[in-house]
Parts: C-alpha cells; structure tokens; sequence
C-alpha cells in the first residue's frame, strides 16, 4: 500500500497513541458531559460544577467496567480453560 502525503487516512492509518490511550477517555468523556449539560440544565449557573461531576463519574464508571471485565477474564474464564 502506498501512502500519500494529500491524504489523512485515520481509518487505514491510526495513529499510534498506545502510550496515552487513557486521555481519549477523559476527552470523550468530558465532551459528553458539555454537550448533555448545555442540553438538560435549566439554567447555567452550575454549569463548570455539572460537567465535572459528569465526567468524573463517566471516567470512574469506565474503569469500574474494566476492572471488572478484567476480573471476568482473568479468574473465572481462566479456570474453565
């Protein structure tokens, strides 16, 4: 395959962020949170405070399910192998 320098590909060439895959998580997450914010509350005083919140618990809530996947796979689906 040949690459062209007039083109961005993403999906033949991702880009290579293994490293520091956790901050795609806090992006989308706090993108998210603006965007259901900006919609859903009544006024936007608490605005900053709201989104925080929200973003903290998306973030919290995404390592809780990996965690617990984690464990899933490691000890129960081991054993049955």
């Amino acid at each position: 395959m040949t690459h062209s320098l007039l083109a961005f590909t993403p999906l033949l060439d991702p880009l290579d962020i293994h490293e520091s895959w956790w901050i795609t998580l806090v992006t989308l997450a706090l993108g998210i949170s603006i965007a259901y914010k900006a919609i859903r509350l009544p006024d936007l005083s608490r605005f900053w405070r709201g989104v925080l919140i929200m973003t903290t618990q998306i973030t919290l809530g995404m390592v809780a399910l990996s965690a617990a996947v984690y464990i899933v796979v490691e000890l129960i689906v081991h054993r049955l192998a």
